[in-house]
């Protein structure tokens, strides 16, 4: 039987390659993105899968635009048995700099607030049908606060947390709630990080390791599984020894350099 997928994000990266694995599954799928003229440009590239996707264009900070697509989607298509909510930005920021606030109002807005927005039109009727899976992406950088990079680090320490705290509601209807928390993934978004990605992984690697989670019924899952260990680690280390190995590392590049 041929799920229905909803897809934020699916422009580039990540949410394209999820979008990819679930077209190749035979399911159905509908695309959402600020810049949906990607979308048409990717989905008419892809004609053996053409009359199984749909593409809507909003930005996910929009709580009254995602909630009108919502409404458009479940109207046309029905309610979606899976919802990734995968959109999101990953700026450094300096807090000493007053234009750096915005990059943290932008990061909270796009990775939480978005997130919220993406599941919230979908919720009352998955507990109603008593069933259906929302996905949100949580990181390995939820676990720790990485200097340079604390915008993105709170941005989804607040995901992982708003996710464990859906899946307490959404539980008792019938509905799942997966957390993904990817490592490094080659995508846009770390292409111009200066520093290690250790456990570097393609995008249709991490795409194909996502579904086996969502498809295994899985509440929470690292990807690639080595930095679940390092993220561990990590959390174990004391303040003072954590502090000494991140001490002069390279930050993630500000939106104003």
């Amino acid at each position: 039987m041929r799920r229905l997928v909803l897809i934020t994000g699916a422009s580039s990266g990540i949410g394209q390659a999820l979008a990819a694995h679930a077209l190749e599954a035979g399911d159905r799928v509908v695309l959402v993105a600020r810049r949906v003229e990607l979308l048409h440009a990717w989905a008419e590239s892809l004609p053996q899968a053409r009359g199984r996707i749909a593409l809507y264009g909003a930005d996910v900070r929009d709580t009254r635009a995602m909630a009108e697509m919502g409404r458009a989607c479940i109207a046309a298509h029905g309610v979606p048995d899976v919802v990734i909510a995968n959109a999101g930005i990953s700026v450094g920021m300096d807090s000493a700099d007053f234009e750096d606030l915005q990059v943290l109002q932008d990061t909270l807005e796009i990775n939480v607030l978005g997130l919220a927005a993406t599941f919230h039109p979908f919720i009352a009727a998955m507990r109603e049908r008593r069933a259906g899976t929302l996905v949100g992406m949580g990181s390995v950088a939820a676990l720790r606060g990485l200097p340079g990079h604390g915008a993105y680090c709170a941005s989804k320490a607040a995901a992982v947390a708003y996710c464990e705290s859906l899946r307490g509601e959404c539980r008792p209807h019938g509905v799942r709630v997966l957390t993904v928390s990817p490592g490094y993934v080659d995508t846009p978004l770390t292409q111009g990080n200066p520093y290690p990605m250790p456990f570097l992984m393609t995008p249709e690697a991490f795409a194909a390791s996502a579904w086996r989670a969502i498809n295994a019924g899985d509440s929470y899952r690292v990807i690639p599984w080595p930095m679940a260990l390092v993220a561990k680690l990590l959390r174990l280390l004391p303040n003072a020894l954590f502090d000494r190995l991140f001490a002069g590392r390279p930050r993630k590049p500000r939106r104003a350099q």
